[in-house]
């Protein structure tokens, strides 16, 4: 059974940090393009950022270049995202997001806010 289960939400302040995870289990996380969206009320689901299954490229929203990270451990099955200088407007539904052609699987994801 293919799960992915996302944690390390919360509350924080502007200006804050969180660090998402997200643990894989069912499929061959390591050869799955493993990607985090976000998903504000009323907005449509936007890509944050994701990485290969190489850990040899990466590719960011604009909007969070320079604040946020995405990396995986491949022996834990487990994607993270570091979150730097949260703002406001990033108050949104984290979901992680694996990939491999046809395949797709996504978390129920975890909630961040961001509040002042």
């Amino acid at each position: 059974q293919v799960q992915l289960v996302e944690s390390g939400g919360g509350l924080v302040q502007p200006g804050g940090s969180l660090r998402l995870s997200c643990a894989a289990s069912g499929f061959t996380f390591s050869t799955y393009v493993m990607t985090w969206y976000r998903q504000a009320p009323g907005k449509e689901r936007e890509l944050v950022a994701s990485i290969n299954a190489q850990r040899t490229s990466t590719n960011y929203a604009d909007s969070v270049k320079g604040r946020f990270t995405i990396s995986r451990d491949n022996a834990r099955n487990t994607v993270y995202l570091q979150m730097n200088s949260l703002k406001p407007e990033e108050t949104a539904v984290y979901y992680c997001n694996a990939r491999q052609g046809d395949y797709v699987y996504w978390g129920q994801g975890t909630q961040v806010t961001v509040y002042s």
